[in-house]
Parts: C-alpha cells; sequence; structure tokens
C-alpha cells in the first residue's frame, strides 16, 4: 500500500500500482480537460501477482495541482484564524491520491483558507449568550475569559452588552477565541 510517495514492492495486480509509482508515457501537449489514454509501464522492482507490467490507463490532461480537491490530500494546519472577516489564507503541501495520474509532480504547494474548528458549538454558545450572557457564559464558553470576567462584574453591561453579544453570536461575528469556527 502506498503512502505518500512510497512504493510497495508487492502488489495483487499491476493496473491497482499506485501513480507515484508508474511510468507513464503523457502528452503534455494535450488540450486541458480531455480525456486520453496512456500507456503506464511497472517498474522492475515491484512485482504483481496478475496483470500485464504494461497496460492503458485513462487520465485527463490537467497538471497534478490542477486535480479537484477529492482527488488531492493536503496537510492541514489548526494555528491559524478562522475567523477573521477577512479570512486567512497559508500554503500547505498537497499531493495527489494513488489512483490519479497526471502531468507534473505528484506533490505541490496550494494556498487554502483557514477552516478547522476547535469543538465549540454555535448553538450552546447562542444559549449561553440568551440564558446565563449577564454573567458571562458565552465568553467563557468562548475563550474569551477577560471578557467574562468584565461581564460577570458588570452584570453584562446592564444587560446592553449581553444583548450585543447574542446579536454578535447569533450572526457568527463572535466566534471561540482560539480562531477556530463553530462546529
Amino acid at each position: 500500500m502506498l503512502s505518500h510517495g512510497y512504493c510497495s514492492a508487492h502488489h495483487e495486480n499491476c493496473e491497482q500500482v499506485s501513480g507515484f509509482c508508474l511510468s507513464c508515457d503523457m502528452n503534455s501537449t494535450c488540450i486541458y480537460g480531455q480525456k486520453l489514454n496512456a500507456t503506464c509501464n511497472v517498474p522492475n522492482g515491484i512485482i504483481c501477482m496478475t496483470g500485464k507490467k504494461t497496460f492503458e490507463k485513462e487520465y485527463i490532461c490537467r497538471y497534478c495541482y490542477q486535480t479537484e480537491p477529492w482527488e488531492h490530500t493536503c496537510d492541514w494546519k489548526a494555528s491559524c484564524n478562522s475567523v477573521a472577516i477577512n479570512r486567512s489564507q497559508y500554503t500547505t503541501n498537497c499531493t495527489v491520491n494513488d489512483n490519479i495520474i497526471c502531468l507534473g509532480s505528484r506533490t505541490f504547494n496550494k494556498n487554502v483558507y483557514c477552516n478547522w474548528t476547535g469543538g465549540y458549538r454555535w448553538s450552546t454558545a447562542l444559549v449561553l449568550s440568551i440564558t446565563l450572557g449577564g454573567f458571562g457564559a458565552d465568553r467563557f464558553y468562548l475563550g474569551h475569559w477577560q471578557e467574562g470576567i468584565g461581564k460577570l462584574f458588570s452584570f453584562g453591561g446592564l444587560g446592553v452588552w449581553t444583548l450585543i453579544d447574542v446579536i454578535l453570536i447569533s450572526l457568527h461575528y463572535l466566534g471561540p477565541a482560539d480562531g477556530s469556527l463553530y462546529i
């Protein structure tokens, strides 16, 4: 079984060898999006129980960085801010799935938006804001403990701060302090 760039020495069927391990004769002057057949060879160091070591495999004319999101896997970060007004982007390393063949390098960099969750539920934050917001429970739940202490000792800003927080949470404008998205 292949895992991000390593070839296994034994396979059940030659046609199931990972695209990373295959040597395919592909047309680099093809028309983008066109379906073509490539002649693929299994390297000598790989042993197959069934199938031919040379076979035809269908592919779509495109470079690996142009594959669809479900055709590659990326290394995701959980240290960026997902709830900023202008969500930040970061560059990550992506690898094309084993069953896909494409032109160019099978690993590539990709800019992606921050999109992770720390396990906070929007519904829980909203219910806490409506019921116990005057005591800062919503702010404590979301990890904004400094503001939670302020709300607690000011009785929710005499209700004004509580009302504002209900609106901010309901509109998803106020989120978890760690920068994650709600579940």
